[in-house]
Protein backbone atom coordinates (compact mmCIF):
# COMPACT_ATOMS: atom_id res chain seq x y z
CA UNK A 1 0.00 0.00 0.00
CA UNK A 2 1.32 3.27 -1.07
CA UNK A 3 -0.45 6.15 0.70
CA UNK A 4 0.68 9.42 2.53
CA UNK A 5 -0.95 11.71 4.80
CA UNK A 6 -4.13 13.78 3.25
CA UNK A 7 -5.06 10.89 0.68
CA UNK A 8 -9.03 11.30 0.31
CA UNK A 9 -9.75 7.25 0.22
CA UNK A 10 -12.40 7.38 -2.86
CA UNK A 11 -15.82 7.52 -1.59
CA UNK A 12 -18.40 4.48 -1.71
CA UNK A 13 -21.90 5.74 -2.33
CA UNK A 14 -25.21 3.80 -1.45
CA UNK A 15 -27.85 5.53 -3.55
CA UNK A 16 -30.98 4.87 -1.78
CA UNK A 17 -31.23 3.34 1.63
CA UNK A 18 -33.94 0.60 1.16
CA UNK A 19 -36.43 0.32 3.86
CA UNK A 20 -37.02 -3.38 2.33
CA UNK A 21 -34.03 -4.26 3.70
CA UNK A 22 -33.88 -2.60 6.78
CA UNK A 23 -36.76 -4.90 7.52
CA UNK A 24 -35.11 -8.05 6.53
CA UNK A 25 -31.76 -6.96 8.75
CA UNK A 26 -34.12 -6.47 11.45
CA UNK A 27 -35.64 -9.51 10.95
CA UNK A 28 -31.62 -11.29 10.43
CA UNK A 29 -30.71 -9.67 13.40
CA UNK A 30 -33.57 -10.22 15.36
CA UNK A 31 -33.69 -6.30 16.48
CA UNK A 32 -36.93 -5.86 17.90
CA UNK A 33 -37.35 -2.10 17.75
CA UNK A 34 -39.97 -1.13 15.26
CA UNK A 35 -38.37 1.83 14.66
CA UNK A 36 -36.61 0.02 11.65
CA UNK A 37 -39.49 -1.39 10.04
CA UNK A 38 -42.88 0.54 11.50
CA UNK A 39 -43.68 4.41 10.42
CA UNK A 40 -46.55 4.91 12.49
CA UNK A 41 -44.38 3.38 15.55
CA UNK A 42 -41.68 6.03 14.07
CA UNK A 43 -43.86 9.30 13.89
CA UNK A 44 -45.57 7.93 17.73
CA UNK A 45 -41.85 8.54 18.65
CA UNK A 46 -41.69 11.98 17.53
CA UNK A 47 -38.79 11.04 15.08
CA UNK A 48 -40.78 11.97 11.64
CA UNK A 49 -42.36 9.91 9.43
CA UNK A 50 -39.54 7.93 7.47
CA UNK A 51 -38.02 4.49 8.94
CA UNK A 52 -34.32 4.63 10.89
CA UNK A 53 -31.51 2.29 9.14
CA UNK A 54 -29.89 0.25 12.09
CA UNK A 55 -26.75 1.13 12.89
CA UNK A 56 -24.60 -2.15 11.71
CA UNK A 57 -26.03 -1.10 8.31
CA UNK A 58 -24.62 2.28 8.80
CA UNK A 59 -21.07 0.98 10.01
CA UNK A 60 -21.15 -1.58 7.01
CA UNK A 61 -20.67 1.71 4.40
CA UNK A 62 -17.45 2.45 6.12
CA UNK A 63 -16.34 -1.20 5.58
CA UNK A 64 -17.46 -0.90 2.01
CA UNK A 65 -15.28 1.76 1.63
CA UNK A 66 -12.18 0.23 3.09
CA UNK A 67 -12.42 -2.82 1.27
CA UNK A 68 -12.99 -1.54 -1.89
CA UNK A 69 -9.78 1.08 -1.22
CA UNK A 70 -7.68 -1.26 0.67
CA UNK A 71 -9.05 -4.68 -0.37
CA UNK A 72 -10.48 -7.69 2.07
CA UNK A 73 -9.06 -8.06 4.96
CA UNK A 74 -7.14 -4.67 5.27
CA UNK A 75 -9.04 -3.50 8.28
CA UNK A 76 -6.74 -3.60 11.66
CA UNK A 77 -9.28 -1.62 13.62
CA UNK A 78 -12.47 0.47 13.38
CA UNK A 79 -13.56 2.66 15.88
CA UNK A 80 -17.03 4.88 15.53
CA UNK A 81 -19.76 6.99 17.30
CA UNK A 82 -23.22 7.24 15.87
CA UNK A 83 -23.81 10.10 15.77
CA UNK A 84 -27.02 11.02 13.36
CA UNK A 85 -30.14 8.47 11.74
CA UNK A 86 -29.63 7.50 8.54
CA UNK A 87 -33.32 7.30 7.36
CA UNK A 88 -35.13 5.44 4.41
CA UNK A 89 -34.76 6.90 0.66
CA UNK A 90 -31.68 8.32 1.73
CA UNK A 91 -28.44 8.59 -0.22
CA UNK A 92 -25.15 8.05 2.11
CA UNK A 93 -21.50 8.58 1.29
CA UNK A 94 -18.99 6.92 3.31
CA UNK A 95 -15.59 8.88 3.02
CA UNK A 96 -11.96 8.95 4.53
CA UNK A 97 -9.02 10.52 4.63
CA UNK A 98 -5.47 9.16 5.62
CA UNK A 99 -4.20 11.11 8.88
CA UNK A 100 -0.79 9.13 9.65
CA UNK A 101 0.81 6.37 8.11
CA UNK A 102 4.02 4.15 9.82
CA UNK A 103 5.18 0.76 10.18
CA UNK A 104 3.82 -1.52 12.46
CA UNK A 105 5.26 -5.23 12.71
CA UNK A 106 6.97 -5.08 9.36
CA UNK A 107 3.65 -3.50 7.60
CA UNK A 108 2.68 0.28 6.48
CA UNK A 109 -0.47 1.15 8.49
CA UNK A 110 -2.72 4.02 7.49
CA UNK A 111 -4.46 5.53 10.46
CA UNK A 112 -7.55 7.23 8.51
CA UNK A 113 -10.56 8.95 9.66
CA UNK A 114 -13.61 8.08 8.80
CA UNK A 115 -17.09 8.59 8.59
CA UNK A 116 -20.72 8.70 7.10
CA UNK A 117 -22.62 11.21 5.19
CA UNK A 118 -25.94 11.67 5.43
CA UNK A 119 -28.76 13.76 4.58
CA UNK A 120 -27.81 17.31 4.06
CA UNK A 121 -24.21 16.35 4.48
CA UNK A 122 -24.87 15.76 7.93
CA UNK A 123 -22.27 13.12 9.35
CA UNK A 124 -24.29 10.16 10.63
CA UNK A 125 -21.12 8.67 11.86
CA UNK A 126 -17.95 9.26 12.37
CA UNK A 127 -14.43 7.25 13.59
CA UNK A 128 -11.23 6.07 12.97
CA UNK A 129 -9.56 3.15 11.27
CA UNK A 130 -6.16 1.42 10.97
CA UNK A 131 -5.76 0.07 7.34
CA UNK A 132 -3.45 -1.81 5.67
CA UNK A 133 -3.28 -4.39 2.63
Amino acid sequence: MNVEVGLEIPPWTMEHVDPEKMKLYAAIARDPNPIHWDRAEVAKRGMGDRLINQGPLNLAYIVNMLHAWAGPGCIRSLNVKFTAPVHDGDTVIARGVVSAVREENGEQVAECEVWVEGRRRIQAVRGTARISS
